[in-house]
């Protein structure tokens, strides 16, 4: 760091504990905030954030930071990062919303620093995978992706399984019973009833508890819906939501009529009658119209003539509501609304950045999911048609809009759009529909969202910038953890470690990564590529640059690293922070 930018930070800090490093952070937004809160509380780092002239009207002042040094620029140019001392930075953190923004600011940087550590937010995960080869040394980090999980499990309570994405795929920790075999990824440990969990056992197929991929619910459950989906119930079911109640109602006052003159011509009928005789006289006499019989008595003659006249007023009744079924149905569909409530269901408001991947995780655990937000062209609106989630279009803060989502009968209200004032009002109006609704609601400040669930009584809140800075602050130290797995009281690391050149891994077998009960590689991204190999053969040879995907224990993941790193790199160490 140059002499002067370190006499700086050195006034600027008051509680004398060394610095661990200087970083810098571009952006003002929540998530900004709170990162260099994380980063100069925390880690007791030095930083310096840089903003534009409009970030700076409308986002967050850092004032009250100690050792944060604030500087605005009209552009993320070669001038302000040379100012904020990029040269000498320990790294640099992209988190404007701005993916094509945030990938040009860190060429720029490169050029000037060409080992700075970089971590660079961005929604699009699958473009990150290929971006990240571009740099020396670069984290692709998002928020929504940090987040979901959290809503995910607020939602689900106890039974929400430990799951992550990766590589496009949603993988979850499950019973080797309840899932198929080829859906395996890993064995992760034995368990027993009184015994501690054996973790990552060197016999796989005796692991009972397995890393598995989610793709939704099991295919007898699907198999089961499909067929409640067009059979004769589904049918009925149908007309019943799709027919208006006037229609209804006239359809049961004619039926009615008829089997009530039915009723009396039969028993009026001196011959021994039967079901199937009731019914063919009622069917002839309706459709083709009652024989002409003079000694038939006065209640024959009522009965035929009740048969007959209903029977002309049904068939255009039937035809009406046939039509009307129809059309209201092809409307539903077309606009992704419910054609039969739900239930034990969970509804997701927002289909933002967050609740896109909220209701991707929830579909590929086999959650019944509903969608709502107010614009139809909101980020999640395909992805809902495309895996034929239900999506209403609507406010969710008014009553029928919740209600036609079935919130009085589902399982929990997940409220996720960016409007604070919305997502208080939709979660205030699904808790007086139904009084013990858990209602999971996003708020993007911490004290707010603490003091609403106190005020409030509503059951969790969140802000997604709480959640995601830790997260990224540990990119920013180099930690390598991407997800957690509890099993029993231990914890097992999910880490994507690069194998550096002069590495001790680089030339090496894959196989000489895994050790028994502390690491098992689960994939391989070769060097160049952007999409894991899954359960990589033991036998390929790794190259510099290659990327593997593990999961281990703390001691496995450190006793990796050193294998993995280049004899010049220090050897860093997995902290528990970076693992919460």
């Amino acid at each position: 760091m140059p002499p002067s930018i370190s006499s700086l930070f050195d006034t600027l800090r008051p509680n004398g504990r060394p610095m661990r490093g200087h970083f810098i952070v571009c952006g003002s937004d929540a998530l900004a905030y709170r990162l260099v809160e994380e980063l100069s509380q925390r880690y007791n780092a030095a930083v310096t954030v840089i903003k534009t002239p409009g970030q700076r009207l409308e986002g967050r002042d850092f004032t009250d930071l100690p050792g944060v040094r604030v500087l605005t620029a009209d552009r993320l140019d070669d001038r302000i990062f040379t100012e904020a001392g990029v040269q000498t930075a320990s790294g640099l953190a992209l988190v404007a919303q701005d993916d094509v923004g945030n990938i040009h600011a860190a060429m720029r940087a490169q050029d000037l620093s060409p080992q700075l550590r970089l971590v660079i937010r961005m929604y699009n995960t699958g473009l990150g995978y290929r971006i990240r080869l571009l740099f020396h040394d670069c984290a692709v980090v998002s928020d929504s992706s940090i987040a979901a999980p959290a809503f995910v499990e607020a939602a689900l309570g106890d039974g929400a399984p430990s799951y992550f994405r990766l590589g496009g795929r949603t993988l979850f920790a499950t019973r080797r019973s309840e899932i198929g075999e080829k859906d395996v990824i890993a064995g992760l440990a034995v368990t027993a009833a009184g015994k501690a969990p054996v973790v990552l056992p060197a016999e796989q197929r005796l692991a009972d508890l397995v890393l598995a991929v989610a793709h939704g619910e099991p295919q007898a459950a699907a198999a089961k819906r499909k067929r409640r989906r067009w059979g004769i119930g589904a049918a009925l079911r149908s007309m019943r939501h799709g027919v208006s109640r006037t229609m209804r109602i006239w359809l049961g006052v004619t039926l009615g009529f008829q089997i009530l003159a039915t009723l009396g011509l039969a028993l009026s009928d001196d011959e021994k009658t039967t079901p199937w005789k009731v019914s063919y006289q009622m069917l002839v006499t309706a459709f083709a119209g009652a024989a002409y019989e003079k000694n038939d008595s006065f209640l024959n003659q009522l009965c035929k003539l009740v048969i007959m006249i209903t029977g002309l007023v049904l068939v255009p009744l039937i035809t009406a509501a046939i039509v009307q079924a129809s059309v209201n149905t092809r409307l539903a569909l077309n606009s992704g609304k419910l054609l039969t409530p739900m239930s034990d269901h969970v509804v997701v408001v927002g289909l933002g950045n967050v609740g896109t991947r909220v209701i991707r995780a929830l579909h590929d655990l086999g959650v019944p999911v509903v969608a709502v937000d107010k614009n139809e062209h909101s980020r999640g609106a395909t992805l809902a048609r495309e895996r034929e989630i239900p999506f209403i279009v609507g406010d969710a803060s008014r009553e029928e809009i919740l209600r036609s989502a079935s919130v009085e009968r589902c399982k929990a209200l997940v409220i996720v759009s960016t409007d604070d004032v919305v997502n208080l009002e939709a979660a205030l109006q699904g808790r007086s529909l139904n009084p013990k609704l858990k209602v999971v609601l996003r708020l993007f400040e911490s004290d707010l969202a603490e003091r609403i669930q106190r005020t409030f009584n509503i059951a969790i809140t969140r802000s997604v910038s709480s959640i995601a800075a830790p997260a990224f602050a540990a990119a920013l130290m180099e930690r390598e953890v991407i997800a957690t797995i509890p099993v029993g009281r231990r914890v097992l690391l999910v880490a994507d470690v690069p194998v550096a050149a002069g590495s001790r891994l680089a030339g090496a077998p894959i196989g000489g990564a895994d050790s028994d009960q502390e690491c098992r590689v689960i994939a391989l991204t070769p060097t160049g590529g952007s999409l894991p190999t899954w359960q990589p053969v033991p036998t390929r040879v790794l190259a510099p640059h290659d990327r593997i995907t593990v999961v281990a224990t703390r001691a496995g993941l450190s006793k990796l690293l050193a294998l993995a790193s280049s004899p010049t790199d220090p050897i860093g160490q997995p902290d528990a922070a970076a693992a919460e």
